[in-house]
């Protein structure tokens, strides 16, 4: 199947999502993670009229980004180390994803501060509590959350999770409950809407809707599959297991 076909695929699987949880039609937006994908794929998925597009490493969307069309939405979904927070922020990456502690957020907000920028972000959410993904703990977050909704020159947009591998889709419904459920308590605490909900890839995006998402990242089952490990870009260190599902 071509990119364009397979968009509409998956905009049609998303539709049917929405309307057997009751949700607004086209409350559900798709991001095509083109990560290990060339530009021209990409080009691909802009000409079938996809205009949100995720990376995983900033260096490959610095490498992308002057090649796409200027009205196409950028974002970082992996884990953004601290000196290249500028980078990204000048490249004009529109969503910080994977936002996962304190101290990379104070990170943000300040060099957000110097460039007169308000950086948008999710909080990532560790919320099985697997040691080798990244994340806040459901209670971290709780506990930090005045602290970061009082940094300056940050738009903190909502949460986003990963949840532990499993075969059956059905198996991560917990997981996704569970943020979602996280959300509407932060909501509750003020003084932010939080109104993205980052959660659900390839295999498991109709139960992520039906759990409550707003934003889907689909890569393979858009792009195909991807190139063979030996073949992929270098990964950031521990990157392999932050994202240790396929998306």
């Amino acid at each position: 199947m071509s990119i364009s076909s397979q968009l509409d695929e998956i905009r049609r699987r998303i539709t049917d999502a929405e309307k057997r949880s009751g949700r607004t039609p086209g409350s559900v937006r798709l991001l095509a993670v083109s990560k290990t994908f060339p530009a021209s794929d990409v080009v691909q998925a802009y000409e079938a009229g996809q205009r949100f597009f995720g990376e995983n490493r900033l260096q490959e969307a610095l490498e992308k980004i002057p090649l796409l069309p200027p009205d196409c939405s950028w974002h970082l979904i992996g884990p953004l180390q601290r000196n290249k927070v500028r980078k990204a922020l000048e490249a004009g990456i529109d969503l910080i994803q994977a936002v996962d502690s304190l101290r990379t957020a104070e990170a943000i907000s300040r060099i957000a501060g110097e460039l007169h920028q308000s950086a948008a972000i999710l909080l990532e959410v560790n919320v099985d509590a697997e040691e080798s993904k990244h994340g806040f703990s459901p209670q971290e977050l709780r506990d930090q959350w005045e602290s970061l909704v009082t940094l300056p020159n940050l738009k903190i947009s909502g949460l986003m999770c990963i949840p532990a591998p499993v075969e059956d889709p059905q198996q991560a419904r917990p997981s996704f409950a569970a943020l979602r459920e996280l959300t509407l308590e932060l909501r509750k605490r003020g003084p932010l809407p939080l109104d993205i909900l980052s959660m659900g890839m390839s295999h498991d995006f109709e139960v992520a809707i039906e759990e409550g998402s707003t934003l889907v990242r689909i890569g393979s089952a858009i792009f195909g599959s991807r190139p063979s490990p030996h073949t992929e870009p270098e990964m950031l260190p521990g990157q392999n297991d932050h994202h240790g599902r396929r998306l």
